[in-house]
């Protein structure tokens, strides 16, 4: 070998550019992840808004028949168990979730007016129509739920929320004819619980005392029916300070009607309905409305065409608009409905044509619970949990100035 090729030998490792430009690559090479990962991410959010209920019924909706013995026996709501609040406490001392007060809420002197709050949805499975709400992660959910929307009724007086058998969230999904027969069927059996709960509540009541009626979602579905069936055209309609029918659809001329309660008009009258749904802007409520113009309502018209009621809590009245300064406190919770914080001045609130209440841009600081189409249904008692408190005060004492 000759000295030259000695030292080109020598010389060569070092004059490789591969490994002096590859580091210079990485940089780029992590940009493109980057700009790939948020395109994905754009792609993903555009089909949730295009799809997001039909991927949500895909995924939800139960594959099997109707079978009313997978829900198991019924509850016996003279059993503390059967209960997710009540008042003298819950079975083995549990906690009552209603009674939670978000950091920053004032405190309100407890009334004498009872409340039965009928749940909204939190059995998530599919694999059945129904789920006990009392099974365990079911129950944590539903506490979750109390948590931030009963609790806002609590200071009105003593607090019932039974468990029972719930049409799974799938249910409201269906969406061929024999998934949808399935579902009445589930909703059915779901309501059979509520009347039963419904019934041993008043039992413990005294005689034409006054009571507050509420439910949400699937709760406020059961509660619109239990007040066309065991509360209209009955002495108990003339008990009833006030019913928060929330998230739930309610026709003026198809469903009200039949229901033996007109809706509120301003906060000093009792013996009247509320009813809203709340979605930041712009809003895409078509999923809701599709379904709700297609159907018959309570009195046995139909609902095509017909005006969904809009209350807004934070005026009391039907169809108008407040500021975010008129909200006294919206609550925030946490991811996991454990916590929150009451932030003032809350969101805004303005009914639209639709019957829809708009709460403007989204607030931030929500846990990821949001429905396509800006739905912040999970949150329509939280988004005006001080108004609430305050609407109910009032409603109680009109109704106590009329006796």
């Amino acid at each position: 070998m000759t000295e030259e090729n000695e030292q080109a030998n020598i010389a060569a490792p070092t004059a490789k550019p591969a490994r002096v430009e590859r580091p210079a690559r990485l940089p780029r090479l992590f940009l493109w992840l980057v700009a790939i990962a948020i395109i994905l991410v754009i792609v993903a959010a555009f089909a949730w808004r295009l799809a997001g209920n039909r991927l949500l019924s895909a995924a939800l909706v139960p594959g099997g028949a109707f079978e009313a013995a997978a829900a198991g026996t019924p509850y016996d709501y003279g059993d503390p168990a059967s209960w997710a609040a009540r008042p003298g406490g819950l079975k083995d001392g549990a906690d009552d979730p209603t009674a939670f007060l978000p950091e920053g809420a004032p405190a309100m002197a407890r009334g004498d007016v009872s409340v039965f709050f009928i749940p909204p949805t939190a059995a998530f499975g599919n694999s059945q129509w129904n789920g006990r709400s009392s099974d365990t992660a079911t129950a944590l959910r539903l506490a979750g739920f109390l948590r931030t929307e009963a609790s806002a009724l609590a200071a009105a007086g003593p607090l019932w929320a039974p468990h029972y058998r719930q049409a799974v969230l799938g249910s409201f999904l269906a969406n061929t004819p024999e998934t949808r027969r399935f579902a009445q069927a589930a909703q059915r059996l779901a309501y059979a619980d509520v009347k039963a709960a419904f019934a041993r509540f008043l039992e413990a009541q005294p005689p034409g005392g006054p009571i507050i009626l509420a439910g949400h979602s699937q709760g406020a579905l059961h509660l619109l029916r239990l007040l066309k069936e065991e509360v209209a055209g009955t002495p108990l309609a003339a008990r009833v300070v006030a019913a928060y029918a929330v998230g739930w659809p309610v026709s003026v001329s198809a469903d009200l009607p039949a229901l033996g309660l007109r809706a509120c008009e301003r906060r000093d009258q009792a013996r009247c309905l509320l009813s809203w749904q709340s979605f930041a802007e712009p809003a895409d409520a078509s999923a809701i409305l599709d379904v709700y113009y297609a159907g018959t309502g309570l009195a046995g018209t139909s609902r095509t065409g017909t005006a969904m009621l809009c209350s807004n809590p934070l005026t009391g009245s039907i169809g108008d608009a407040a500021p975010a300064s008129a909200n006294p406190g919206s609550l925030v919770p946490s991811a996991t409905l454990t916590a929150g914080k009451l932030v003032t001045p809350g969101v805004p609130a303005r009914c639209d044509p639709r019957g829809l209440l708009l709460i403007g841009e989204a607030p931030s600081g929500y846990p990821a619970f949001v429905l396509p189409g800006n739905n912040f249904h999970v949150f329509d008692y939280p988004l005006f949990w001080q108004a609430v408190r305050l609407d109910a005060a009032a409603r109680v004492a009109a109704w106590k100035a009329e006796r």
